[in-house]
């Protein structure tokens, strides 16, 4: 079957495509019959016959001058023709203009020299940005912050790019990886799951190149909370013991504390008693002593003796024991009331632990008070749990 273009009605957008596609002709220094030529060989070696070679001098001549809409066949054509994506070749930008040769290595060279110019006191500051995100994200929730977010993600992500050698990328891959991690779980509370996944990739690749085991394994054990979250929970257990060997004999005691503590939350939802009440003492002996709650090594970490009793508290829930119910209390007695997120996570758990054990009007209660925090923070990922905690007690009869 013949490819042909149909002389359709231009959008506006699509005017300025005239001038990439003749733009990128004269680069190659060739003429329209050229370009013909260049398009019925690509066409011929693919076995798809086209129009005539008159003909198709006009769909160029038309092209160029933005009477003639450019169909998809012949995009992807001209694509293999220029060696350019959509994004180069079709996109179109009306306040600029596709760059020349010259301009594009001027543009790539002062890229190069900004991202040259990061020193150790710009990466403070990107580290402290970062620091008021996470602050933000715990007591007012993460909704608030995506278009701020996106932005200091976009600053480092340019900067890594551009920089040149590895004493100058290794830095800005260490602010990378924490930031991203702590958008991965921005994403993930606001209900953007595949947001949220690519997060925890671009956290885990530039953890590599920081040379940083601890911040690997701890996007890692982030990541596994989505595949928990999409009914995954044997591949996250997968994951997250995984990330505990990867860290094992590399990572700050907390860290591993921390992914202890994870992987019997996860064992506890499959419903292996024996491999949650063993992770657990294995957090409990890895966790340093005392109240401070955060290593400087992997800030996204927070984690003490209080944090550990949620995390006790919420795995037992899990499993129906009834020590639970103490565990939580002491969690919630102790927690920062800052964490407004953290602390609805907890009284959800508590409305669990209750539930489980027959008191519904304490269930209700702490249900009810999960709601107006959920309500706060607009938490979709705790919205979620508070919903089906909220069906079952509405069909206890």
């Amino acid at each position: 079957m013949l490819i042909r273009e149909k002389p359709t009605e231009l959008h506006a957008e699509e005017h300025g495509l005239s001038s990439r596609i003749r733009d990128a002709r004269l680069s190659r220094g060739w003429s329209q019959s050229r370009l013909v030529h260049e398009i019925e060989r690509r066409l011929a070696a693919a076995g798809q016959p086209t129009v005539t070679t008159a003909s198709l001098k006009v769909y160029i001549s038309e092209w160029e001058n933005s009477r003639r809409a450019i169909g998809p066949e012949y995009r992807a054509v001209l694509r293999e023709v220029f060696g350019q994506t959509d994004g180069e070749l079709f996109a179109v930008d009306p306040e600029r203009e596709l760059p020349s040769l010259d301009e594009a290595y001027t543009e790539l060279a002062d890229k190069i020299e900004t991202a040259t110019a990061i020193d150790p006191l710009m990466i403070d500051t990107l580290v402290q940005q970062t620091e008021l995100f996470r602050t933000m994200d715990r007591q007012l929730g993460a909704a608030i912050l995506v278009d701020r977010m996106n932005a200091h993600l976009a600053t480092l992500e340019n900067a890594l790019a551009y920089a040149v050698l590895p004493t100058a990328r290794r830095p800005v891959a260490k602010v990378l990886a924490s930031a991203s991690t702590l958008a991965g779980w921005q994403a993930l509370d606001v209900g953007a799951v595949d947001r949220a996944w690519r997060h925890y990739e671009t956290a885990r690749r530039a953890a590599v190149e920081a040379e940083n085991p601890a911040l690997l394994a701890h996007a890692m054990g982030e990541q596994a909370y989505v595949l928990v979250d999409a009914g995954r929970t044997n591949l996250a257990v997968q994951l997250i013991r995984e990330a505990r060997r990867s860290a094992l004999g590399r990572s700050p005691a907390r860290l591993l504390a921390w992914l202890a503590a994870a992987e019997a939350e996860m064992t506890a939802i499959s419903g292996d008693d024996l491999a949650c009440r063993a992770a657990l003492d294995e957090a409990s002996a890895a966790l340093p002593s005392g109240a401070e709650s955060r290593d400087a090594d992997v800030p996204g970490v927070f984690l003490n003796e209080s944090h550990l009793a949620r995390w006790r508290g919420n795995a037992l829930a899990q499993l129906g024991d009834a020590g639970a119910l103490a565990d939580l209390h002491r969690a919630l007695d102790r927690l920062d009331p800052t964490f407004a997120r953290a602390q609805a996570g907890l009284r959800i758990d508590l409305g669990q632990a209750y539930y489980a054990s027959g008191e519904l009007g304490e269930a209700r209660r702490q249900a009810g008070q999960a709601r107006m925090l959920v309500n706060r923070t607009g938490s979709l990922r705790h919205r979620r749990r508070l919903d089906r905690l909220m069906l079952s007690l509405a069909n206890v009869v």
